[in-house]
């Protein structure tokens, strides 16, 4: 099962869970699952329309994915990391 990485600002729907392993097809199945298991989670991930937010990197085995991320291949070994942009004003 791929693992997916939850930040630590993003741990409050996963009730304090870090780190998931989950099934899926691409990155987005996987988060998904996540949402599944504990409603609440994905939209910090994407956008009322399904896209990725744009302050929310995503990476798969340590390399950051480009394009549509979301849409890209999960492989049962991979490690998916949700990284949450922190901004201050």
């Amino acid at each position: 099962m791929a693992k997916v990485l939850i930040p630590p600002p993003y741990r409050g729907p996963t009730q304090g869970a870090g780190e998931l392993e989950v099934e899926g097809q691409c990155v987005r199945d996987c988060l998904l699952e996540v949402e599944r298991r504990f409603p609440g989670f994905l939209p910090l991930v994407v956008d009322a329309n399904g896209a990725q937010h744009r302050f929310v990197k995503i990476f798969r085995n340590g390399d950051q994915l480009t394009g549509d991320a979301l849409q890209q291949s999960a492989a049962p070994e991979d490690e998916i990391e949700i990284v949450s942009a922190i901004a201050g004003g």
